[in-house]
Formats: structure tokens, C-alpha cells, sequence
């Protein structure tokens, strides 16, 4: 695999062998488990190119779980004039970084 495009947690990624992406939290995964994304858009070795509709069948797309751990913290903060409501929340989205090993 030179190339491929997958899908997972709504968001698509391009990735080749040794690349690290930063993706949306697996549940019941840890640091150090394998992956395996089974929804592949599209696939290029080099020498042929496969694209899917939606998905390409038979091929995945396998990754070693590096880091868990959570994003910074972004502030939300809701405001409506006139009638004295203020809202103030934080929220930190956890997040997974995975290398690709083939």
C-alpha cells in the first residue's frame, strides 16, 4: 500500500505505511492494541488504483495505538443580551494517535 483513504469516526483520512494520524477515541481500545479500519474509500499500490462505492471490499487497513489522551480545552460560552443569561462551559474532546503499519 502507497495510499489510502479511510473513514472513521465521521472523518476521512489519507494515510501510507509509518504515517501517525490523530483520530476521534475508539471505545475499548488501549495504548499499544492493534486496529484494523475496514472502511476504505480508496486504495492505490502503485501499480493499481481501486476505488470504492462506498467502500472498496477485501482490503483494510491495519494501525498500532501510540497515545490516548485528551485535546485542550476550548471554552463555550453562551450569551443572551437583554436578559442578563450568561453560560460558561469547557470541553476537552479525547482523541487517539495511531501509526499505520500496513
Amino acid at each position: 500500500m502507497k495510499l489510502a483513504i479511510i473513514e472513521t469516526g465521521g472523518k476521512q483520512y489519507r494515510v501510507s505505511p509509518g504515517n501517525t494520524i490523530t483520530i476521534e477515541k475508539l471505545p475499548e481500545k488501549k495504548e499499544g492494541d492493534s486496529v484494523s479500519f475496514d472502511k476504505v474509500l480508496l486504495w492505490d499500490d502503485g501499480k493499481e488504483t481501486k476505488i470504492g462505492t462506498p467502500f472498496v471490499q477485501g482490503v483494510g487497513v491495519e494501525g498500532t495505538i501510540e497515545k490516548e489522551g485528551r485535546a485542550d480545552k476550548i471554552t463555550v460560552i453562551h450569551f443572551k443580551s437583554k436578559t442578563r443569561h450568561r453560560k460558561k462551559n469547557g470541553h476537552r474532546q479525547p482523541f487517539m494517535k495511531v501509526k499505520i503499519n500496513e
